[in-house]
């Protein structure tokens, strides 16, 4: 082709200019000792019912057909029967927000000083030779 694009590269360019942000750039921000949330009443209810389920259908290995199971069986409970359940669920969520609101005081009141800060020696010292490195080019 005469001074035309390939293919390949005008896909390339629109593939670049729509890039959104993976999933690992989201994660890197999230704190490994935030509590996790607590359990809905279904997700309690499954606890229970993968046991049975696993008890009575010891052949079965797929996970799809134990929420599948599961799902049919929440539905056809009645809400006294679901009870025990909600009431797990409530009490879990009660200890999910007094662990919270201690974390969050922990977050306020920021790193101790006795604690060291989450980079290790290597990784700062690494950053001061960056630094005098950029001033070095700086002055030349």
């Amino acid at each position: 082709m005469k001074g035309g694009n390939s293919k390949s590269d005008s896909r390339n360019s629109k593939l670049a200019v729509n890039k959104k942000p993976t999933k690992a750039s989201k994660a890197a921000g999230k704190d490994p000792n935030k509590p996790k949330r607590p359990a809905s009443a279904f997700f309690v209810f499954m606890e229970d019912f993968r046991q049975t389920y696993k008890k009575d259908n010891p052949n079965n290995k797929s996970v799809a057909a134990v929420g599948k199971a599961g799902g049919e069986k929440w539905k056809s409970l009645s809400d006294s029967e679901k009870a025990p359940y909600v009431a797990k669920a409530d009490k879990r969520k009660v200890e999910y927000e007094k662990t919270m609101k201690a974390y969050n005081k922990k977050l306020e009141e920021g790193p101790k000083e006795d604690e060291e800060s989450d980079k290790s020696v290597s990784e700062v010292s690494e950053e001061e030779d960056a630094d005098d490195k950029s001033d070095e080019e700086e002055d030349d």
